[in-house]
């Protein structure tokens, strides 16, 4: 039975302030969701509350993954569950090579040790460094990357497909791509989506969160969800994406008087 990430009315706020106003949404394994929406639309702020950022209070409503209630859990175990989000904006991490980084995720996520109190058994090495070998193959990404310390020196690319490097190790079986796009010129944008298009199969269910459809030229989603003023208000297939890349946001903030 595949994965569902299932939101229910969910009402989130940053500092007191109401961002998130009754969102609904199922995800399952297998299915490519886009939420579109423009800034201050609560984007962003969905992602960060699904993994759980200590900043985004979630007041009401529910999240399950799995049928767990993942609201309650701590970031490390909504990972652990299978669950992943690419950053829009990755973190440098100086003297810590991508390969350290990448075998301490692996080691931890894959750990059998679910309240994270102790320390995780790390994966052998030569078994980490072969499955690291095949996937960096998999995504036409040099072996040289995996030396380079994270994210130091990375061109806004390199910090996009060292993410989706992150998430092909961590075989997730939901994925959410915060405005992987943001800061990318068109090749970049070509690059990185057809990484992500490699590792989409039956096991991972990908939420696409974007401003612009031409990241979905690439990601092609089942479903397109336009998200505004905190709230999903349209739902649909390709043909959002065609309205919004020809007519912008106007016209639904028209039809809701937002």
């Amino acid at each position: 039975m595949s994965a569902e990430l299932v939101i229910k009315d969910l009402h989130v706020n940053v500092e007191g302030k109401p961002i998130i106003k009754g969102l609904n949404l199922t995800i399952k394994q297998g299915e490519i969701h886009a939420l579109m929406g423009p800034n201050g639309s609560g984007k962003s702020t969905l992602a960060n509350t699904l993994m759980g950022h200590p900043n985004y209070h979630a007041d009401a409503g529910e999240v399950t993954f799995g049928g767990v209630n993942i609201l309650e859990l701590e970031p490390n175990e909504r990972a652990k569950l299978g669950l992943f989000l690419a950053f829009q904006y990755p973190t440098t991490v100086p003297g810590v090579s991508m390969a350290n980084f990448l075998r301490m995720a692996v080691s931890a996520v894959r750990s059998h040790n679910s309240n994270g109190g102790g320390t995780s058994e790390m994966i052998p090495m030569r078994e980490f460094r072969r499955e690291l070998r095949e996937k960096m193959k998999r995504l036409g990404v040099d072996e040289s990357f995996a030396r380079r310390y994270l994210n130091e020196g990375f061109s806004g690319g390199e910090k996009k497909r060292a993410e989706i490097l992150q998430l092909a190790m961590l075989e997730p079986k939901i994925a959410i791509l915060d405005e992987t796009d943001s800061g990318l010129d068109i090749d970049a944008v070509r690059i990185v989506g057809e990484s992500v298009n490699r590792l989409i199969g039956p096991d991972l269910g990908v939420l696409v969160i974007t401003h612009y459809p031409r990241l979905l030229s690439y990601i092609r989603p089942q479903f397109v969800h336009i998200l505004l003023d905190g709230r999903i208000v349209e739902s649909g297939g390709w043909e959002l994406a065609e309205l919004l890349e020809a007519k912008g946001y106007d016209p639904i903030r028209e039809k809701y008087g937002i």
